[in-house]
């Protein structure tokens, strides 16, 4: 009986110690900081903050798997605001009544630069959902307008 309390306590006090540990670590106090600016959305600030606790401390796992992350979203946020600029871009072309050849090759050649630079990105298991999926649907529609125009 005594050992086991004995042993509990001993745990007890290891996990206090790690914890504290944790939470006292510049490195690990600036990765808690990256996570959660990460899971907030804002992926460039998560960047900043896993850079500087990667910079302390080269084994802190969060803050290297933190900054993969935060760059890869930041590729499919880059991405999404170019798609939906060159959108636009074609939106207003199509406002034409006759849409020229050479609007034709520019809305082809935004279209294919589109469709190579979503082949580029590779998403993870944590990558937000919902950035995947613009970038997918956008993906789409990029596709769809280089069938129209290629005919």
């Amino acid at each position: 009986m005594r050992s086991r309390v004995l042993i509990l306590a001993v745990a007890f006090f290891l996990l206090l110690f790690m914890a504290l540990y944790f939470l006292i670590n510049p490195s690990y106090e600036k990765s808690l900081k990256a996570k959660y600016y990460y899971e907030i959305g804002e992926y460039k600030e998560a960047l900043v903050f896993a850079k500087e606790a990667f910079s302390m401390d080269i084994y802190n796992r969060m803050a290297s798997t933190v900054m993969a992350q935060s760059i890869t979203s930041l590729k499919y946020v880059t991405y999404i605001e170019e798609a939906r600029a060159f959108m636009q871009d074609i939106n207003k072309i199509a406002t034409h009544e006759v849409i020229s050849n050479a609007d034709k090759a520019k809305i082809r050649t935004i279209c294919e630069i589109m469709i190579s630079s979503y082949k580029k990105l590779a998403p993870s298991v944590v990558t937000d959902k919902e950035l995947v999926k613009q970038a997918a649907k956008y993906h789409k529609d990029f596709e769809k307008l280089l069938e129209k125009v290629s005919k």
